[in-house]
């Protein structure tokens, strides 16, 4: 059985809509996929309406949160999507972005680098409008090589030159938020050090203390020694070690995949919820 529990569509920064990153899953060989955009739900039901016969649908999203001034991602699976709460927390951070993107263009319009906000809206298109987006304007024009380039300490990264802050929320009113709404918390690569600041471990473990349920062990910007530490780290602290691609499609060098969820962990994810359940596909449109 293979599952992935990480993957991004065009409601938020991959290039895949929903309908294709389902159909794309079932092609590469996938059992379950969790779709998992950035502060948004607005692809799920695309998704399920394209579900292939044979790939179950874990619902979910990855929250933007800030934790002492690092950036953090956590992964939330299977809650429910109208609970109040965490749907008003989510629109926050979401209704953000557009200002940052346009603070962002106007910064490197700054450094005389021929970026406009019509570029950046195009390639956004409806998904949610975030710094992967202005990387690859930056990669259309010829400035840096690569999206991941552009995330480097010159340009995008926390501290870059060009960098603007966003609404993100505190990682344990996150917990908190998407538990009362029936759902899982996993911490994104926790250990992605190439994106910035990474949070420590005596903080990883407050957030056990807090509910946190697991951490992403198996990550494509996690080297081997990263991940056996990372897999220690959870074993101590009785957290579910996770693995998946963080797939975006043509946007990222991962493929659906790459990583992987052990099947008694993914179990253990699916008991723990209450929020919503899994999806099986029984032949998309």
């Amino acid at each position: 059985m293979r599952i992935d529990l990480h993957a991004h569509s065009t409601a938020s920064d991959g290039t895949d809509t929903p309908a294709e990153l389902v159909r794309n899953a079932a092609a590469a060989g996938l059992d379950v996929v969790a779709l998992t955009d950035h502060d948004t739900t607005r692809g799920h039901a695309e998704a399920v309406a394209a579900l292939p016969e044979g790939l179950t649908l874990v619902a979910g999203a990855e929250l933007s949160c800030r934790l002492d001034g690092v950036s953090m991602h956590l992964l939330a699976y299977l809650f429910d999507p109208e609970e109040p709460e965490l749907l008003a927390e989510r629109e926050l951070i979401r209704d953000d972005r557009v200002p940052r993107a346009r603070s962002m263009v106007a910064k490197l319009q700054g450094l005389g680098v021929p970026v406009t906000w019509e570029q950046v809206a195009r390639i956004a298109g409806d998904g949610s409008v975030g710094r992967p987006h202005v990387a690859s304007a930056l990669v259309e024009l010829g400035v840096v090589g690569s999206v991941s380039e552009a995330f480097g300490g010159d340009w995008l990264a926390d501290g870059g030159r060009v960098y603007v802050p966003k609404h993100e929320t505190n990682p344990f009113d996150a917990i908190r938020l998407v538990k009362a709404a029936g759902g899982v918390t996993v911490l994104a690569h926790p250990a992605a050090a190439k994106r910035g600041r990474t949070v420590p471990e005596a903080a990883i473990a407050e957030l056990a203390t807090a509910g946190l349920d697991g951490i992403e062990v198996d990550h494509m910007e996690h080297e081997p020694a990263t991940r056996a530490r990372l897999r220690g780290l959870a074993a101590e602290l009785g957290l579910l070690a996770t693995g998946s691609s963080d797939y975006h499609g043509s946007r990222k060098t991962c493929v659906l995949g790459e990583y992987t969820t052990d099947p008694e962990v993914y179990g253990e994810i699916t008991r723990r919820a209450t929020g919503a359940f899994p999806v099986p596909g029984t032949g998309g449109a």
